[in-house]
């Protein structure tokens, strides 16, 4: 019996910090600034937690963040993280750019418990991960500048092996190629990204729509599995009567 408590707690401690001595110094920092609410908690965090993790220039982390895996963590200046984001960055980490915004309930989770080598979550400047998106970087996720995720967005860079019928597909492993979206792309409401796909530059994603293979620059496409609807530029080359707000 305290073989597997002993084994559980060590599994347990190897997914939440990179040690023991950073599971400590971590969940420190949580306990006494993790909670303090309002603009005095963001410029607490902004001063106390560049300590355990690497913050260049400023960034607004509001309460009840949780954040594992703190030293594989980088925020660029004027990055935002709202309430209730979850950032678990395991070996390869995550890197945000400048001013990017990540709305409440995401969840950034490189979940590398296989020592995958191209495993990570990158994501450029001025963009915005809507709430309640997901992010799985087991096979590397890199996001482009000026990119915006609708809510209920799933970027999934890693599949599940169905080959053979008579195991179990949890004993069958996994594929992770990775996901690359290029700069300037919307993705829309529900969206799913499918595990060794390229989302191009300039490229609109409709909502509810599942990628499963490359969308060309400047395309707009929709549907389950997602298909070319469009060129951006062509349904719309002009603004007509519709209010443009800035």
């Amino acid at each position: 019996m305290s073989s597997s408590v002993l084994q559980s707690t060590q599994l347990y401690l190897r997914r939440q910090a990179s040690s023991l001595g950073r599971y400590i110094l971590e969940q420190l920092f949580y306990l006494l600034f993790g909670w303090i609410p309002t603009l005095l908690g963001i410029g607490v965090r902004g001063l106390f937690y560049r300590a355990i993790l690497h913050m260049h220039g400023w960034a607004a982390i509001e309460n009840n963040v949780r954040i594992r895996f703190a030293d594989q963590i980088h925020l660029s200046h004027g990055v935002y993280l709202d309430q209730g984001v979850y950032l678990h960055a395991c070996p390869k980490g995550i890197a945000i750019g400048e001013n990017t915004i990540v709305m409440h309930g995401a969840v950034l989770h490189v979940y590398n418990f296989r020592g995958l080598p191209d495993s990570g979550i990158k994501i450029g400047s001025d963009s915005l991960i809507g709430e309640y998106s997901v992010i799985r970087g087991q096979g590397g996720v890199t996001i482009g500048n000026r990119v915006y995720t609708s809510p209920f967005t799933q970027i999934l860079a890693v599949n599940h092996v169905f080959d053979d019928p008579s195991h179990p597909f949890i004993d069958q492993g996994i594929t992770a190629e990775g996901i690359t979206i290029e700069d300037d792309v919307w993705l829309g409401g529900g969206v799913i990204i499918t595990d060794g796909t390229r989302v191009g530059h300039h490229s609109i994603v409709a909502a509810g729509a599942v990628v499963t293979r490359d969308v060309d620059p400047y395309t707009i496409v929709g549907g389950v599995p997602a298909r070319p609807i469009g060129k951006v530029g062509e349904a719309h080359p002009s603004t007509g009567d519709r209010k443009v707000y800035f």
